[in-house]
């Protein structure tokens, strides 16, 4: 399903052609194989398509605010100030990890090991060759080929690039000063894919090639995935349980509008980049029979969703958490004053 989700630019019209769809919404790549699950199993148990464009985390903030689509999603989410500007609310769906990948012959997954500091000095091109001494001392008794470093990022707006460049500013305090954390940065270095997806392909092709996806796509696209240190100092891999491990200190209840940075989480266990994945509806809106569509869909995912996630390596969104944004979609998402959906 991933394979066929990711293929098209223009995007894909899940579980139906898009003239056929009832909820249309667009957005980031990051959670596009479990909206594309989700998607398929709501229409086969209530005949309601979705037809969903992964753009990108920009390009949905820019349709969701033009109202374009029924909702916008995105991994970065929007301050409180700017969800009043455009009269917007946002929700978390579920929590993924963003994992760097590599493309080196010989070297298997969770082979080679790196530091925040040695991670963000490849990607702002002050280490050009895999057996660098820098890199050689963190993996003593790897045999590191003599290649030359390709730098694989995003080309489009992202929020898998707001998550990675997150990490990267917290830990090198040049990358702070020189580059900063954003959905799109300029970047010193490296060349541009577009989508996790696109990222991935020029990885995959490229001997040399190191960038960072969404786990899934990595899982997908058969790349070598980086251990990574944690903010405990230790060296950890990408799976469901060390996102778990890195979502169980967040402080849900204390984030205005919903508001939640997981990078570089405390905790032995923890991988240091993950993120909640958000939706963006318009507070009051012009067609409540659409809003109540669309709310009730992210209501299915999170009653009968949470397998199809972890078979992805998803984290789900903690179950008193969901009854918050529950409680919370009756109050915040109206039409002519009433509240489009009730949660039952």
């Amino acid at each position: 399903m991933l394979k066929m989700f990711v293929a098209g630019a223009g995007g894909l019209a899940l579980a139906g052609m898009a003239a056929a769809a009832n909820i249309s919404g667009a957005g980031a790549t990051f959670p596009a194989p479990i909206y594309a699950k989700w998607a398929e199993s709501y229409r086969a148990q209530t005949g309601i398509g979705l037809n969903y464009q992964p753009i990108g985390s920009g390009g949905g903030i820019k349709q969701i605010t033009a109202q374009t689509v029924d909702f916008g999603a995105s991994d970065k989410p929007l301050t409180p100030r700017d969800l009043n500007k455009h009269g917007l609310y946002q929700f978390p769906t579920v929590i993924g990890g963003v994992v760097p990948v590599v493309n080196l012959p010989g070297v298997r997954p969770g082979q080679i090991r790196l530091s925040g500091a040695l991670l963000a000095d490849i990607f702002l091109g002050r280490i050009r060759r895999w057996n660098a001494p820098q890199i050689a001392a963190a993996n003593r008794g790897l045999a590191l080929p003599n290649l030359p470093i390709t730098v694989v990022h995003r080309s489009d707006g992202s929020g898998t690039t707001f998550l990675f460049t997150t990490y990267l500013e917290r830990n090198s305090s040049t990358w702070q000063q020189q580059v900063g954390a954003s959905d799109a940065v300029q970047w010193p270095t490296g060349i541009g894919g577009k989508g996790n997806d696109g990222v991935a392909a020029f990885v995959k092709q490229t001997a040399g090639a190191i960038g960072y996806v969404e786990y899934a796509y990595a899982k997908q696209n058969g790349g070598a995935f980086i251990q990574l240190r944690n903010k405990a100092g230790q060296f950890v891999s990408p799976s469901a349980q060390t996102f778990a491990a890195a979502a169980a200190s967040a402080d849900w209840l204390h984030s205005p509008g919903n508001r939640i940075i997981l990078v570089d989480q405390p905790g032995a266990g923890a991988w240091p980049i993950i993120g909640a994945t958000f939706i963006l509806v318009h507070r009051s809106q012009a067609n409540g029979a659409t809003g109540a569509q669309v709310l009730k869909f992210f209501d299915w995912a999170f009653a009968k969703g949470d397998a199809q996630a972890a078979a992805l390596d998803y984290v789900s969104v903690p179950t008193q958490i969901e009854g918050l944004l529950k409680r919370q979609w009756a109050r915040s998402i109206t039409a002519g004053g009433k509240p489009v959906y009730v949660a039952k």
